[in-house]
This record gives structure tokens, sequence and C-alpha cells, in this order.
């Protein structure tokens, strides 16, 4: 199946042109990000967290300290619902009531479970750090198995997704292209610094190679997309 099925709970009402069900529409948006808001219940009320999360097929993974009461909570299989947005710029109309922004963004719904094997959750967490440094896992040193016992990581299979996007120009009354007031788009985008070296790190310390993609003025989303292209079987 080319495109997730939308539900009376997933299919975009409003501005249904604006919809996207397709996987690979939607798993461009998810790649090109590293937040994710999390919603969940507990004990009858609404919780959304903000946490890093990745992808794996129509897997997404998020992971944090195993005393998280939002982490115990999800990880006994609860639903749970995945929201994703880039901000992308502000659409300036010639009527205030036609201003906009541009946007990409993902809903995505499904249950949520612990990961239980030891050996997929270290594949796990070496999958989230491969997705903006690819490499690095293997670089760094190794988890003690305390930091792995105080970690869990979760996984949600995405039952039901869809994103909703908006690109290009203000759209406005047709009489009111005729009015002197500048109208267009405002880009806005999350771009990498110079990188800021550790004041303790030894002499003589190479930059790793997987750095260049990250390197000042690259855009973050599309460096994501780039390196979760090459990550693709």
């Amino acid at each position: 199946m080319t495109a997730f099925k939308p539900t009376p709970r997933s299919r975009i009402k409003r501005l249904p042109k604006r919809a996207h069900y397709e996987r690979e529409t939607v798993h461009a948006v998810l790649d090109a990000a590293l937040i994710a808001h999390i919603g969940y219940v507990i004990d009858g009320a609404p919780y959304v967290t903000p946490t890093a999360f990745w992808r794996a097929g129509d897997t997404l993974y998020w992971h944090g300290s195993s005393a998280s009461r939002m982490l115990r909570t999800l990880g006994e299989g609860v639903p749970a619902c995945v929201a994703v947005t880039h901000f992308d710029g502000f659409v300036l109309a010639r009527s205030g009531f036609h201003h906009s922004i541009n946007y990409r963004s993902v809903t995505a719904f499904g249950v949520a479970y612990k990961v239980e094997d030891k050996v997929e959750a270290e594949a796990a967490l070496d999958a989230f750090m491969a997705k903006f440094a690819p490499g690095r896992w293997a670089e760094a040193r190794p988890p003690t198995p305390k930091e792995l016992k105080g970690t869990t990581v979760l996984r949600m299979e995405i039952d039901e997704a869809a994103a909703k996007i908006r690109t290009g120009p203000p759209i406005d009354d047709e009489a009111d292209y005729a009015l002197p007031v500048w109208a267009g788009v405002l880009p806005v985008r999350m771009v990498f610094g110079a990188l800021e070296p550790d004041p303790r790190l030894n002499p003589g310390t190479v930059v790793p190679g997987y750095l260049k993609d990250l390197a000042p003025g690259t855009a973050l989303d599309e460096a994501l997309k780039r390196i979760a292209g090459r990550a693709k079987p």
C-alpha cells in the first residue's frame, strides 16, 4: 500500500486540498524533523510531551529516562498521537484576513510499546544518532549496562497518518490584487551555525566527516532528508 487510508479520526476536513496521505510525503515530513509532540492520556487527563524521535519504515521511536511517567505509561501499550510541524514562512496578503503561514505537518496515530529486546533497543538508539550523525554511535564510547538500564525506548507502528501542507503565495480576494499593498512570502529556515568545539577537546582531534552535511548555513530539514535518503536500503 502506497498511502495511509484515512478514517474519520485522521481525515483532514478543513482545507482538504492540503491533505496528503501518501507514505512518501508523510515519511518526508517526518524525516525532516527531530522533535515531535507526543499526545497521550494518563488517568483521564491529556498530556502532550515534546521529544526527539526517529523513524524506521512505518515505525516511530523515541526514548528517555526509565523513570519518565510518560514512557512508563506509553510503554504499557497505550494509544498515542504523534505530531510534527515545520514552519516554512509568513504569508503576507493584501487583506489582513488572508494572511497565513507556509508549513508542513504530520499527525500520526498508533499504539506505543516499550522495546523489551536489548539488541533492538540499542540498534534503535544507533539509528537515532544516525539520523543526524551517521557513524557516530560506533565512534563514541559504548553505553554501559547501567546507562542502558536507565533508558527506555518506545516504538509505535503508524496505524494512520495524514500530512497537511501549505506552500506558495497568498490567496487574496480578486478585487484586492489591485491594492498598493506589498504581498508575498517571508521564508523562515532553521540552519546550522559554525561548530563550537568543546573547550576540553583533545588537541589535534579531527572533525568527523559526517559533520560536512551540517555545515554552517545548511538547512536542518534539507540535511536530515539527505541523510535519511542515503540510509535507505
